[in-house]
C-alpha cells in the first residue's frame, strides 16, 4: 500500500515515466501526422490549454503587479535568451575537444538557444511556490521574442 500512496504523491513523475515508455514502445504514434496530431495538439491546443488554467488560477491584481517589473522581465529574458546560450556556447567549445559526436554536439547548441517551454516554466515555478504570473509572462514573452526572430 506504501507504493500506492507514493505513486499518487508522484503522480507527475510516473505519468512522465509513463509517456516516455509509451513513446519509446509506439513512437509512430507522436509523429506529425500520426494519430496525436501534435503539429496541432501541441503548438496551440497544449499551450492554449496551459495558459488557461494557469490564467484561472492566478487573480488580476497577481497579474497586474507582475507585469510591473520591468528589470524583473527583462533580467529573466537576458538570462534566458543571452547570457544561458553564451554559457552553452563556452561549454560546447570545451566539449569540442573531446571525442563527442559533432551532432551532439550541434543538438545541445540548438538546444541551449531555445527559450524554456511554457509548461516547465509555468508547472515548476507554481511547484516551487514562485512567482506564477511572471513566469507565464515571460515564458509567453520569451516564446513570442523567439518566434519573431526565428521568422
Amino acid at each position: 500500500m506504501r507504493l500506492l500512496e507514493r505513486m499518487r504523491k508522484e503522480w507527475f513523475m510516473v505519468g512522465i515515466v509513463l509517456a516516455i515508455a509509451g513513446a519509446k514502445l509506439e513512437p509512430s504514434i507522436g509523429v506529425d501526422g500520426g494519430p496525436l496530431k501534435p503539429e496541432i495538439t501541441v503548438s496551440y491546443i497544449a499551450v492554449a490549454t496551459i495558459f488557461f488554467n494557469s490564467g484561472l488560477s492566478l487573480k488580476t491584481e497577481e497579474l497586474t503587479s507582475a507585469l510591473v517589473h520591468i528589470r524583473l522581465h527583462f533580467f529573466i529574458q537576458i538570462f534566458t535568451l543571452a547570457f544561458f546560450p553564451a554559457a552553452m556556447w563556452l561549454f560546447l567549445q570545451l566539449l569540442s575537444i573531446t571525442p563527442i559526436n559533432e551532432w551532439l554536439l550541434k543538438g545541445l547548441q540548438t538546444v541551449g538557444c531555445m527559450p524554456p517551454p511554457v509548461s516547465s516554466a509555468v508547472i515548476l515555478t507554481k511547484a516551487v511556490g514562485g512567482n506564477e504570473a511572471a513566469a507565464i509572462f515571460n515564458s509567453a514573452f520569451g516564446s513570442f521574442l523567439e518566434e519573431e526572430s526565428g521568422s
